[in-house]
């Protein structure tokens, strides 16, 4: 057939984890509760930074945009979703399903690099403490974000270009959560050999270099630490990367879950590794960072009170 005949489409159907009503009953709950606890915590954490001075250090500032792109991330996929769970209507437009991939793509492209940035600033002030004021001043932090942000609207814009140019044919039918790169491009019935050679030369690019940058950061940390006479100074030099360990090994845990295997085994069963990536990290990243973290308790209480008062 001629792949012009089936380029243009008018919508797909995102039809989710299960067509069971009783199912989707049950995920609507469960993923409106999971997206209301995700909002919440990446708010809070943003409201505790901004208002709290003791909070403006270049970690607090990159934590507080990671929050925001989480808070994002969440906002463009869960919404249609649950609209979807509780409607008969399953359809996205095309036009619908491009922006939600194209923000998909940037906004996870964005947090793997910031997360980068992150074990870039726990490499200065654990192994170059005199250099950390220079190093990390506040032009340098805005620069670094800058660059984060460049990178990720550049490399979502390659991917939803080169989507433009793929025809689809058959059953238009997402059983997935959101439109997803992978499952576009199982959809499609002309060539994506040049969308699969773009993937993962930008991938390794985007991906994997920051996780070879934070994997020598954490060495250097690691050997840093060890050469702490005291155990207590080691704890408290440890304690500041740990929280930033546990997001990172979750981060790239469930999404190595879903991309490290060929396209044409990727099936339903990878929506479970998805959910992950795509509700799960955003929702504990608020926990992770602040369960033992003094600082953001303090600016919470600091928060909430003078709010009461002013109330």
């Amino acid at each position: 057939m001629d792949g012009s005949n089936h380029s243009r489409v008018s919508e797909f159907l995102l039809l989710g984890l299960s067509e069971s009503p009783e199912h989707q009953r049950i995920l609507f709950w469960m993923f409106l509760s999971m997206y209301l606890v995700a909002v919440v915590g990446n708010v809070l954490i943003i409201l505790a930074i901004s208002f709290d001075s003791q909070l403006h250090t270049p970690m607090y500032f990159f934590l507080a945009n990671l929050s925001f792109t989480d808070l994002f991330f969440v906002t463009n996929t869960i919404p249609k979703m649950l609209v979807n769970l509780q409607s008969q209507n399953k359809a996205i437009s095309y036009v619908g399903c491009l922006t939600q991939l194209y923000f998909l793509v940037s906004l996870v492209a964005l947090d793997n690099l910031i997360l980068a940035t992150m074990a870039y600033d726990r490499y200065v002030a654990i192994c170059r403490p005199l250099h950390y004021t220079s190093a990390m001043s506040p032009r340098v932090c805005i620069s670094l974000l800058t660059l984060c942000w460049a990178l990720s609207v550049l490399y979502g814009l390659i991917h939803t270009l080169l989507m433009t140019n793929v025809a689809f044919c058959g059953p238009r039918k997402i059983h997935y959560i959101f439109c997803e790169m992978y499952v576009l491009l199982r959809l499609a019935c002309s060539n994506t050999q040049i969308n699969h050679t773009v993937l993962i030369a930008t991938g390794s690019f985007i991906f994997l270099t920051p996780f070879g940058f934070m994997v020598m950061s954490y060495v250097w940390i690691v050997r840093a630490i060890l050469r702490i006479p005291s155990a207590s100074s080691k704890y408290k030099a440890f304690s500041t990367c740990a929280s930033h360990l546990a997001v990172v090994s979750l981060f790239y845990g469930t999404l190595c879950m879903v991309y490290l295997k060929p396209l044409d085994t990727y099936s339903m069963k990878d929506s479970v590794a998805t959910v992950m990536y795509a509700v799960v990290t955003p929702m504990m990243n608020p926990f992770i960072y602040s369960l033992r973290n003094k600082d953001i308790h303090g600016a919470l209480g600091r928060f909430f009170i003078g709010k009461s008062f002013r109330g």
